[in-house]
């Protein structure tokens, strides 16, 4: 069998993935604690950009649960466009409805939100590390 050029050569790989995942109950409590939230971030026409990125940043540290909007106008589809904010702040989504998602990171330092269950936190792009205590 002869081997061929590579398809896939010089695309760039898709961003890896939070290696550590939320529960079931997790996902069930974020989305409790979520629902009155309010959209802090909105994904425009420009996608997912870096603006986009350091607001969603911005916001996480605040608040650790946020909530994002994929404009009806953006170019990333209202299901990729969340995990990709995702990937690029070390956050979790939550809950994808519709147009609206729910992003979660805990805070390091003084968490707010109690998860049920164990928690272990995906590196974060960035970031140093921290070492476990």
């Amino acid at each position: 069998m002869a081997e061929g050029p590579d398809p896939r050569e010089g695309t760039t790989p898709p961003p890896a993935r939070n290696p550590v995942a939320l529960t079931g109950m997790q996902r069930r409590a974020l989305r409790g604690l979520g629902h009155h939230l309010k959209p802090v971030v909105q994904i425009g026409k420009g996608g997912v950009t870096e603006g986009v990125v350091g607001a969603a940043r911005d916001a996480l540290e605040r608040h650790e649960l946020i909530k994002v909007t994929v404009l009806p106008e953006s170019p990333d589809d209202r299901k990729t466009a969340p995990q990709m904010l995702a990937d690029a702040t070390g956050a979790h989504v939550a809950q994808i409805l519709g147009r609206t998602s729910l992003l979660y990171r805990r805070r390091h330092d003084d968490p707010a939100i109690a998860l049920p269950g164990p928690f272990e936190e995906a590196p974060r792009p960035g970031a140093p590390e921290i070492p476990k205590r």
